[in-house]
């Protein structure tokens, strides 16, 4: 199975999933252990994650709560955080981490009931946007401006990365100090929106501006992929194989069939910004975004069927959880819905 990731709590939404960077000024508040709110169930939750049959969910002001009972009951913890937090992702039932704003990094041990801050840099301005584990050790965070985390101790120190991935069309050229017609090479400083583990070693990248990644070697180098289009991607789902959509800005899908070698576009009938999916079964894919939008395929994500939940509120987030229906996180906090033609 896989998972992925306007009022003033809106606007929060869109500058979250959308990539674009709140400005940030470093507050002592943001460091400040998170409070227990009796609406935090109903708050902005942006991100969720399976820790064995225990569901979590993070979001704004460093909210934390589970549900032992698929989503029907949701209890919040306190983590020693205020900042908002954009992803959780967990390796088994017992280790998981949490990344967002001011460079916030939390991990846990026992199933997301208590946690640890092992990272936190809010002069960096570089909000984390997503979080990957290969096991309970290796690991990297990503975000805004090309930000790269890694980690070889479970989480428990983070060694900052530089993003230099070969570009579309071949090697980089070295640089010459000499050559003052050069073109010297800044850095990559686009927002790095999701990462995804694909087959074998395999990870892509879901980036802004039309950028898209792939590792063969679980993140140690990357190289761009072409790319079908110049808007912004936040969510990247392997299929079967090499095959796997991409997704994100004014409803753009676009399906793969060659590990993000060639793209081909596919129907949505929406231009809602599309940030998370699952996978429950071959043939059923579920993608959802903003303004309560559902896509909905039954023959493997070669098409879909567009759905809209009645209040119009932004999904981030989905889990499934069986019998047609998941969990969803976003501007309405975190419920269950069921998918119309999936009961």
């Amino acid at each position: 199975m896989m998972q992925f990731r306007l009022t003033a709590v809106a606007a929060l939404l869109a500058c979250v999933t959308c990539g674009a960077v709140l400005a940030q000024v470093a507050d002592d508040a943001s460091s400040r252990p998170s409070i227990i709110a009796p609406l935090a169930v109903k708050s902005l939750l942006l991100d969720l994650a399976w820790a064995g049959e225990r569901a979590v969910a993070v979001g704004e002001r460093g909210h934390v709560l589970y549900s032992d009972d698929q989503g029907r009951s949701w209890t919040q913890v306190v983590v020693p955080a205020s900042a908002n937090l954009t992803a959780v992702y967990f390796v088994d039932d017992q280790h998981g981490w949490a990344v967002g704003h001011d460079e916030v990094i939390l991990r846990t041990e026992d199933g997301g009931l208590a946690w640890d801050r092992t990272h936190y840099n809010p002069e960096a301005k570089r909000p984390l946007l997503d979080v990957w584990f290969a096991d309970a050790e290796r690991g990297l965070a990503v975000g805004a401006y090309g930000a790269v985390y890694s980690s070889t101790d479970g989480g428990r120190t983070w060694t900052d990365v530089q993003f230099d991935p070969v570009p579309l069309g071949g090697a980089k050229q070295d640089y010459d100090p000499d050559d003052f017609s050069a073109e010297v090479d800044m850095g990559f400083d686009f927002h790095l929106n999701a990462i995804v583990r694909g087959p074998g070693a395999v990870l892509y990248l879901a980036a802004e501006a039309g950028r898209l990644f792939r590792s063969d070697d679980d993140g140690m180098t990357w190289r761009e992929l072409p790319s079908p289009y110049d808007g912004s991607f936040y969510g990247i789902l392997p299929l079967d194989g090499d095959a796997l959509l991409a997704f994100g800005l004014r409803g753009n899908v676009f399906r793969s069939e060659d590990g993000g070698e060639s793209w081909s576009p596919i129907e949505t009938e929406t231009v809602a910004l599309l940030d998370s999916a699952v996978r429950p079964a071959p043939e059923v894919v579920v993608i959802a975004g903003l303004t309560g939008i559902m896509l909905v395929s039954t023959d493997g994500g070669r098409s879909f069927k567009r759905t809209q939940q009645e209040d119009r509120k932004g999904l981030s987030a989905l889990l499934w959880v069986g019998d047609g229906e998941v969990i969803v996180a976003g501007d309405g906090g975190v419920r269950r819905l069921s998918v119309p033609g999936l009961r």
